[in-house]
């Protein structure tokens, strides 16, 4: 199937699964008129990775709402098949951009070898 189709299929952009093709983690080939086909397999995806789970609310008395996006974020990367190696919460006002834990987050690399 097209590599489009194979992005449908597994429910990734376009863009995703044709990093996964250029990272060789696809059972896929290029034709001459550069088509990407992927080989069909019995629904498998490819190996992912870990992932790391931010949310952010703007008190203190929000701290359910922190509690619940939490959740449905675990839900998605549950239903996705991710691994989640870390959960950063923060409460930050959203009067400036100042937001020192998602900063930590994006500059930690030890999330990709936290995964077993």
């Amino acid at each position: 199937m097209k590599l489009s189709q194979y992005a449908k299929k597994v429910g990734v952009t376009y863009k995703t699964a044709y990093r996964w093709y250029r990272a060789g983690t696809l059972d896929a080939y290029q034709t001459a008129t550069s088509t990407i086909i992927v080989q069909e397999k019995a629904d498998e995806r490819p190996v992912i990775g870990c992932i790391a789970l931010y949310a952010r609310v703007s008190s203190l008395g929000q701290k359910e709402d922190l509690e619940r996006q939490i959740q449905r974020l675990k839900d998605y990367a549950a239903a996705k098949g991710y691994q989640v190696s870390k959960v950063v919460t923060e409460i930050a006002s959203g009067l400036n951009d100042q937001r020192p834990k998602l900063g930590k987050l994006l500059a930690d690399t030890s999330i990709w070898n936290d995964c077993g």
